[in-house]
Parts: structure tokens; C-alpha cells; sequence
């Protein structure tokens, strides 16, 4: 009976192609530009040069010809555009095209974000600030994607956009091998169910392009020149006076129209016979075109006029198009598609020697600071709320706040584009994204510290009037949904010094020599803090050793050659209530590491190495900011090794230090771990007592050398890594072996966490990221994290572009080791992960001595106005909480009602409105208790808000009514289906929710008014 139903299917899908390969090929001819956020030029110099010209001249020649079409993708060129450039007719004409469909917003993100590097929370962060924009400003809702120039495809982009109600998902880069093989079996497009655990419930249809991409077939065999860019090549930095520009190509005229007609439709009928219908895509345009659509619409006006005229001998009708008419009219043809599971297409290489895989680590400083700045606004967005919810505790103005805000968002969004983040744009892109970051980062840090302010009575802060400072109030804020229990550390300049909290009570607290100023002290300070609540601690010099911080002491080890230990080892033992860490003493180091609640001990050593890279074209394969292409194997960059541990009543840090040369001074490599002593029991402790923190140093290096560090352990892994998409999901990465490139197709990106395991015993080792990194597993029980990168070669492209990564900075990641059984690694990873991205914000006031202080009295410590914390199941995060200010109506026919009438105009920010989004931390079967569903009470866990008055579910960039939002259902091929029933939108009284393994759900939350 089975094989008579595949039988049926197979049947029916031979007759649909059968009936769908009748008649002739129909060609969607989809005009865009392809306008990169930065990469080569800054956004200011696209503007001047070429990306302004391109709306006002695509809006111009779209009026002028009813059947031309254009998609507009990446918004902040048009944000831009909009608010500083267009004329109140040019609005209006916009208004009339996306109201006739000729004008269509794809994507509709501030950038097209990379999607190997970025995580979860910005790719959503970016996405909805374009989102919120484009529907705020014209009603209008992107419904399919376009991430055409990303540098591979992550499997959480297709669950994202299905969650903001996208119909059908595009997608180009992929590995060049595996899009031959698609090619050929016509398996370009199909149904992609990116989660494991949403599975069915969250799936998109994908369209993979062909080998030519989204840039039109430049080769003409009757030009010289390139074909179907009539108005020729960007000129920066500003466009020629004579509107005469490069390479423009030949102009269509009675002479060669039919040549340019056999051109397009062969390459047509080319890729017709790659995609299982007669429907093709056929992408017109490229980077930086359309910045003179009237020579472009002027020529190829007449050529699809000429191909219609003769379509019975030339077997292809032409049309323009925009992405959602090709895909509807795909839609419409209701064909039964392959599904694809939760694997992604990661790493990506376009040739045999041409492996993507060095922008993992490209610009490391780009990296971190992109992720501390995501951190920050992460922790400012909740602070604001709760500072504006019940009431405003204070004096601040919330349309300042607001814009502090704004401008960090834009900042944050606008850096994971696919060549910010990456590390592949120039230095002077580099420049201008770093220094918006650092604007935005400075205006939120000045709310935060204004709002930590205004939360505290009775401290005798500094006013700034010459009062000589008598120590810091140190407000430390926990940005998380769950209570902690963290050491923070601050820099002091006094070896003496007490920390007291809100009550006057001494807090535990450490202070040792700092490991980044000489002539300073690190302050360690023992601090749990509920969820999305402060604590302020006075922090003082004193004398006084009864209330001081205790003093950490020093060991020091003689500097060791790099070498081999022999006979027996003299081990040296940190420990914790969780592990012993041993360090072999004759070579300076680590030997082992013992797990206490399992007493496994695993075999580690951690050292690093350096790949050498070919700097000269003629040489062979070069590494630049996008590719890695090793001369051989990782050597080791060291000869000796210092070693120092501080043993401290709260914490023990061991300080490695590694350098080039034996007898050199400075060292170019540290390792600075710590481990704290608290305890291992469950509560807000347990954290912080399974991990083991490193920080290092690395740099600056030589020419063209790429650093690692390599972790070995007698771990019986198999080469079988585990690496995350986004922090949002692990794949499992098998080593591969390959004709060329071995090395490189086997780095992956390493965005939040990554882990191997022993296939027998069950333990495993998980390494927690800040920052994006590559990492790989050469062989069994390694694991190799590249930290950094600085390379230079002569090759011209790079050099025209000044693409070279000649990087001299010194870089200071963070990784967090945990090490155990399968079962408590699993329950602990996605919340440590958190715990390190999202570290408690550190906001120091200073205080002035004032008269208490001078007439020896003890200082009156400071009253904080303490809301009720916010606090969530250990298995959910509080993925945001902020209050958007946009001020559209979330009634979509009140909203449209008012852009048609103009009522909306300048409209003040809506702070009345909270965004509410919970993620669902584990995997369907990770853990037999933290992956069942969630029930929380909303007006519960917000009581510090206020009372609850209405909640509406959104989809995830809140532009839609989750009950109204439809998405299409495409048919697909019976097989297994996985996964949860889709969760009711509906909220029943009392704001009880249910989320389910890997949900995200988003909500618009309405307090009553006090």
C-alpha cells in the first residue's frame, strides 16, 4: 500500500512538470540595486556618489512607464533618502507606487545582515528597526526576503523571517560544489524547516539563485563591453559632470537589438532548465546600479517589447517584475516541494582554493565591541522601561531617552551588515562604523547613568564644584531575567579599600594587582542581584583592615621553555566547589582538569599557534579579510611561558603569559583564567561556580599570521564539533576532507558557544563566546578558536579597494570553559551563554567626601528605590523588553486610515507602548525538564511594571496582529513531521502564556496609567 501511494505522488509531480514545461519559458526581469551599508565607501560617500540619485531616479521612471517595477531592499540608504532628500511630491509618487505594486520593499531591514558572524538578537534588532520604519512611515509590510551577498546561509534566517510573516525566503551563496550539484538535480528551491524543534510550524519556502547570482550576465559576445548596465559603473566621490560613466554598455538600437535579445533569452533558457518550472527569476541589476534608471529603463523597454514580438520562435516571454509577482505567480502553479531540515549552508566557498572562512575572525576588535554595544543597548532598553513603568521615577526627559536610544539601535543594526561585521570593509568603513557605535554607546551609557541617578537617595554624590571625590558609588545592574551571582570587577588606584551596600554592610569583596595597569589594583566584588534590578555599592579608600577588601597573594613561577615535560610532573591545583584545574609546574602549562560532581578528570593542554599566510599572489592561494588560505599547518608562536597565580578569598586567577622570543620582554600572548570560589548547589551560585573564565591577549602580530588557540583533551570526540547558528541553535560539524582546502572548510563560525564530546563516556567541553569567532576541531579532542588575524597581499582587487586586514591591534576576547557530564552542560550552556554576553552594567558616580566624612563620621550609605524584579524560569529569556516609540496605530485599518488622511504627521513618540519578547532557551529532548513548554503568568512577572492592562501578540518585528498575519502554505513532499503544534496567539484572562522549545514570541504590553 505504501509503494502504491509514493507511486501515486511520483505520478502526479511527473504530470504537473509535465503540464507546467508546456508553453513558453515566462522570464521575471526584477530591477534592483544592490547597495552595500558601508564595505567600501562610508554611507555618507554612497549617498553623495550614487545611492541618493538611485531613488530619486527610480521613482522618476517609474511613474513614467506603468509596466516597469523595481524592489527596494536594504533601508537605511532609503531612511535617508527619505528624511533628508525627497521632495513632498516624490513622497507622494512613492506612496502611489507601493499602493500599485510597482514599487515593492523586500527584506526591509536596515541592512541585509551577514548571517554567518551576527547574532540572534541584532539580526532581529536590525530587522525590526527597518520594519518599524518602513510601516510607521507608509504602511508597508515586506513579505518575502532578498540576502543575496551574505557569505553562506545560517538555518535560523529562515525561521526568523518566517516569525515576520514572510511568504518566501531568497537566498545566493552558497558553497559552489554543493549549488553545481543542486543545479543539476533542479533542487534549488524547496521548503526549509530551519528549527528542529518549530519544525512544520515555522518552515519557508527558499529559492536558492544560480550560478550567476543577483547580478545580470555581464558577457555580451557581440561587445567589448559589459551588458545590461547601461548607465554604467558608480563614480566616487561624486558623479561625473558630464554623466558620462565606465563602462557603460552599448546602447539597444535597431542594430543590435536582436544580438541583446539572443543574448537574454539564451541566458534565460540557460537557467530555466536548473529550477523544476518554467517560472525564472531573472535578477537585473548588481551592486551600486540604478543610479540613472532612465538610461536603464530606456533601453530595456525596447528590448522586452522585441522579445514579446517574436516569443513563438524564440520560445520565452519577458516581463518586469517584482520578487512577490514572481513568487505568487510560483505559488500560484501549486507545486509539491523537497523539504530541507535544520542544516545550514555553512562554510561557504565559491572556488576549489576560495574557502569563506576568515571573516570569522576579521577585525576581532570590530567584532567585540559590535557585541558590547548590542549588550549595552540590550540593558538600556529594560532599564528605561522600568524606569518609565508604573511611573517615571524621576526628572528625566523620555523623548531624550529615547533618542539615545534610537541612535544605538541604528548603530547596532546598521553593523551587522554582511561587510561591517564581517571584517571585509576598508579601514575608513571600519572608522565610521566604530565611531557610530561609540556615539551610541555614549548616549545610552549617559541615560543609564542619569536613570541609576535618579534611583538613589541620601548618596553624597560628586556635584562637580571642586568637593575633593571620596571613593565611587559603584550601581550595578543585571539586565537578565533571572537573579545572579557574579563578581564584577572594577580598576581602583588604592591597595586599601571597603565596599558597603545600600544598608551599610560590608560586601565580600578582593583586590589584587591589575593585570591591565601597572600602577592600579583590580577590585573584585561579590554581587547578587535580582532579575532587571540594581544594587548600589559604595566603594571607598580606607585604612581600616577590618572593612577592607581582602588581599589576594602572589605566586610566581620562573619563565619555562616551550618543551615537553618529562619524569614526573609536579602538578600545581586551583580548585572550586566545581573543578580542579592542575598546571604542570615544569612546563607552566595547563595538564588537567578535574570535574568535581563527576570526578572525571579530562586531559588539557592549551597553548597557541599561528597559521603563516602567503602574502604574494604568484605563490598560490592568498588569505585576505574574507578568505583563509594557509601555507600548511598552525606552528607554535611561543618559546616560554610565564606563570603567576593570585589566590584570593573570593576568586583565583591563573596569569599566563607567552612569549616569541625566551629572552624577550614583552609577551604577545596571555591567558588570564579565573575561577571563583563559591558554591556548586543550585541557585543564582551555580553559574558562576561551573565555568572557568579566560580572557586573552593577542597581538599585535606579524605580517600575515593568523592566531589560534588550540585546545587538546584526551576527549574521544571523533573530530565531531558542534558549533551554533547565531546563538540560536547547534549544528553538528563532522571534519571533512577535501581535494583542496582542507584546513579552511573545516573552520565554522563560532557566534555564542561551540562543544565537542566524548562519544563514550558523555563528557563534554563547551567553549562560550563574546564575540564571533572560526573555530574548528583538527583532530580528535581539539578544539581551535582563531583570535586574530593581520594579513597584506599584492593581489589588485584587494589592493584597489584597500581591502587588506594589515590589523596591528591587540585583541582581548573572553571564552568561558564548562566542562562535564552531557546532561549538566546541556542545562547550563544557554544561560551561561547569556550570563557572559549580557555581564551586569557597571555605572560609576563618584562621591564626594561631604561633612560626614570630614568630621569622621561614617558616610550615610544610599536608599535605592527598589522595584519588584522581573524574574523568569531558568529555561526562559527575556529576550527584550523596551519601550520602541513608534506611534502607529496597532490597528492596522486605523493605521493605514491615518497616512491616507495625513493625520499622523509628526506624531510624538508612543512611550506608553512595551515590547515584550520571550525565547524559549532549549531544543525538543535536550534536557528532560527544561524542554518541556513554559507556562508564565505575565502580569505576574511584570508586577514591577504595574498592573497589566492589555497584551497583543505580534509577529517578530511587531508590525503585524499575530491573528492576521497568514502566511502561504506551500505544498509539500510527506515525510516525518517533527515538532510542536503551533502555539494559540490568543492570550486567555490572566496573561498566561505557553511557550514552547525554541519559540520566540513577541507581545505589545499596555499598563494602566498611575
Amino acid at each position: 500500500m505504501e509503494s502504491l501511494r509514493w507511486l501515486s505522488l511520483l505520478l502526479g509531480t511527473l504530470l504537473v512538470q509535465g503540464s507546467l514545461a508546456a508553453g513558453p519559458i515566462r522570464a521575471f526581469v526584477v530591477p534592483h540595486s544592490h547597495m552595500d551599508v558601508g564595505w567600501v565607501y562610508t554611507v555618507q560617500d554612497s549617498m553623495r556618489a550614487y545611492a541618493a540619485n538611485v531613488y530619486t531616479s527610480v521613482v522618476a521612471e517609474l511613474m513614467r512607464g506603468e509596466r516597469r517595477r523595481f524592489i527596494a531592499v536594504e533601508q537605511e540608504f532609503f531612511r535617508l533618502w527619505w528624511d533628508g532628500v525627497a521632495s513632498e511630491q516624490q513622497k507622494q509618487q512613492v506612496r502611489e507606487l507601493l499602493a500599485k505594486g510597482r514599487l515593492e520593499f523586500v527584506l526591509g531591514g536596515q541592512v541585509m545582515h551577514d548571517e554567518a558572524v551576527t547574532h540572534l538578537d541584532d539580526q532581529i534588532l536590525q530587522l525590526t528597526e527597518g520594519h518599524g520604519f518602513l510601516y510607521e512611515t507608509l504602511g508597508v509590510r515586506p513579505r518575502f526576503s532578498w540576502h543575496v551577498d551574505p557569505f553562506g546561509a545560517s538555518a535560523t534566517t529562515p525561521t526568523l523571517f518566517a516569525l515576520a510573516g514572510f511568504h518566501a525566503h531568497l537566498i545566493s551563496r552558497i558553497d559552489y560544489d554543493l549549488k553545481d550539484a543542486m543545479q543539476d538535480a533542479q533542487g534549488l528551491q524547496f521548503v526549509w524547516r530551519g528549527s528542529p524543534s518549530l519544525s512544520a510550524q515555522q518552515e519557508i519556502f527558499t529559492h536558492v539563485m544560480d550560478q550567476f547570482s543577483y547580478c545580470t550576465p555581464a558577457h555580451l559576445p557581440f561587445s567589448n563591453r559589459s551588458g545590461f548596465y547601461w548607465n554604467g559603473v558608480a563614480v566616487f566621490p561624486e558623479p561625473p559632470p558630464d554623466g558620462v560613466y565606465p563602462n557603460m554598455s552599448e546602447p539597444v538600437t535597431p542594430a543590435n537589438i536582436e544580438l541583446y535579445a539572443q543574448a537574454l533569452v539564451a541566458n534565460v533558457k540557460q537557467r530555466a532548465a536548473w529550477f523544476r518550472t518554467p517560472h525564472v527569476l531573472w535578477p537585473w541589476g548588481c551592486d551600486k546600479q540604478f543610479f540613472n534608471a532612465s538610461v536603464q529603463f530606456a533601453n530595456m523597454d525596447p528590448l522586452l517589447d522585441y522579445i514579446n514580438s517574436h516569443t513563438a520562435e524564440l520560445g520565452v516571454t519577458v516581463e518586469y517584475a517584482t520578487l512577490g509577482e514572481y513568487f505568487h505567480a510560483l505559488h500560484a502553479l501549486n507545486v509539491t516541494w523537497d523539504i530541507r531540515d535544520h542544516h545550514d549552508f555553512l562554510p561557504y566557498a565559491s572556488e576549489q582554493l576560495q574557502a569563506w572562512t576568515g571573516f570569522y575572525a576579521s577585525r576581532s576588535t570590530l567584532k567585540g565591541l559590535a557585541r558590547q554595544a548590542s549588550a549595552l543597548l540590550y540593558a538600556g532598553e529594560s532599564m528605561f522601561t522600568r524606569y518609565m513603568w508604573p511611573a517615571p521615577l524621576g526628572t528625566l526627559d523620555p523623548a531624550w531617552a529615547l533618542q539615545q536610544l534610537q541612535q544605538l539601535r541604528w548603530a547596532v543594526s546598521e553593523v551587522q551588515h554582511h561587510d561591517a561585521i564581517t571584517g571585509t570593509e576598508s579601514p575608513k568603513v571600519s572608522t565610521m562604523y566604530t565611531e557610530h557605535l561609540a556615539m551610541g554607546t555614549l548616549g545610552v551609557r549617559k541615560l543609564m547613568t542619569a536613570i541609576a541617578r535618579d534611583s538613589v537617595q541620601h548618596a553624597a554624590l560628586a556635584s562637580g564644584s571642586g568637593s575633593r571625590p571620596e571613593g565611587h558609588l559603584a550601581s550595578v545592574y543585571n539586565p537578565l531575567a533571572w537573579t545572579i551571582t557574579t563578581i564584577v570587577t572594577l580598576t581602583v588606584g588604592f591597595p586599601g579599600v571597603s565596599v558597603t551596600d545600600e544598608s551599610g554592610r560590608p560586601v565580600p569583596a578582593q583586590i589584587q594587582n591589575s593585570t591591565k595597569e601597572p600602577s592600579a589594583y583590580d577590585l573584585l566584588i561579590l554581587v547578587t542581584i535580582p532579575g532587571l534590578s540594581y544594587r548600589h555599592y559604595s566603594v571607598r579608600p580606607t585604612s581600616e583592615t577590618q572593612a577592607a577588601a581582602t588581599v589576594a597573594s602572589t605566586v610566581r613561577f620562573g619563565r619555562r621553555l616551550r618543551r615537553t615535560s618529562q619524569g614526573d610532573r609536579r602538578l600545581v591545583p586551583v580548585a572550586n566547589d566545581c573543578y580542579t584545574v592542575l598546571l604542570d609546574s615544569d612546563t607552566n602549562l595547563l595538564h588537567s582538569v578535574q570535574e568535581r560532581q563527576s570526578n572525571r578528570t579530562v586531559r588539557m593542554a592549551q597553548e597557541f599557534l599561528e597559521y603563516h599566510a602567503n602574502g604574494d599572489v604568484r605563490r598560490g592561494p592568498i588569505s585576505d579579510n574574507y578568505l583563509f588560505a594557509p601555507n600548511g599547518t598552525a606552528v607554535p608562536a611561543w618559546e616560554a611561558v610565564g606563570l603567576e597565580i593570585v589566590a584570593g578569598r573570593l576568586a583565583t586567577e591563573i596569569r599566563q603569559r607567552f612569549y616569541r622570543d625566551a629572552k624577550a620582554r614583552t609577551y604577545m600572548y596571555a591567558i588570564h583564567s579565573r575561577l571563583a570560589h563559591v558554591s556548586q548547589g543550585p541557585g543564582s551560585e551555580e553559574l558562576l561556580c561551573h565555568r572557568i573564565e579566560q580572557e586573552y591577549r593577542v597581538g599585535p602580530l606579524e605580517l600575515n599570521r593568523e592566531a589560534i588557540l588550540r585546545i587538546s583533551s584526551n576527549l574521544n570526540s571523533q573530530q565531531v564539533l558542534y558549533s551554533d547558528n547565531n546563538g540560536y541553535q547547534m549544528q553538528r560539524r563532522p571534519y571533512r576532507h577535501y581535494v583542496n582546502a582542507t584546513i579552511a572548510r573545516n573552520y565554522y563560525p563560532m557566534v555564542q558557544s561551540a562543544f565537542i564530546e566524548d562519544q563514550e563516556d558523555d563528557s563534554r567541553l563547551v567553549l562560550l563566546a563574546e564575540r564571533a569567532h572560526g573555530v574548528s576541531s583538527p583532530g580528535g579532542g581539539q578544539v581551535e578558536v582563531m583570535l586574530h588575524r593581520r594579513l597584506w597581499n599584492n593581489l589588485a582587487w584587494d589592493l584597489n579597494y584597500n581591502l587588506t586586514l594589515n590589523d596591528t591591534s591587540v585583541v582581548h576576547p573572553v571564552l568561558w570553559l564548562l566542562l562535564g557530564p552531557r546532561a549538566v552542560t546541556s542545562a547550563l550552556r544557554p544561560r551561561s551563554a547569556l550570563a557572559l554576553q549580557h555581564r551586569p552594567v557597571v555605572l560609576l558616580q563618584e562621591l564626594s567626601g561631604g561633612r560626614a566624612a570630614t568630621q569622621g563620621h561614617a558616610p550615610r550609605p544610599p536608599v535605592s528605590q527598589q522595584q519588584a524584579a522581573v524574574l523568569l524560569p531558568p529555561s526562559l529569556h527575556l529576550q527584550l523588553l523596551s519601550i520602541p516609540g513608534r506611534n502607529y496605530s496597532t490597528s492596522h485599518s486605523e493605521h493605514m486610515r491615518a497616512l491616507r488622511t495625513g493625520h499622523r504627521g509628526q506624531a510624538q513618540a508612543d512611550v506608553r507602548r512595551v515590547l515584550l519578547r520571550l525565547h524559549h532557551l532549549h531544543e525538543v529532548g535536550e534536557d528532560p525538564v527544561l524542554s518541556q513548554p513554559v507556562t508564565v503568568h505575565l502580569e505576574a512577572a511584570l508586577r514591577g511594571l504595574g498592573a497589566v492592562a492589555a497584551v497583543e501578540e505580534r509577529s517578530l518585528t511587531g508590525t503585524w496582529d499575530a491573528h492576521t498575519m497568514q502566511r502561504w502554505s506551500w505544498r509539500t513532499n510527506p515525510g516525518h513531521q517533527t515538532g510542536h503544534p503551533t502555539s494559540d496567539s490568543r492570550l486567555p484572562r490572566g496573561c498566561s502564556v505557553t511557550i514552547h522549545p525554541k519559540e520566540i514570541r513577541t507581545f505589545f504590553v499596555h499598563f494602566r496609567q498611575q
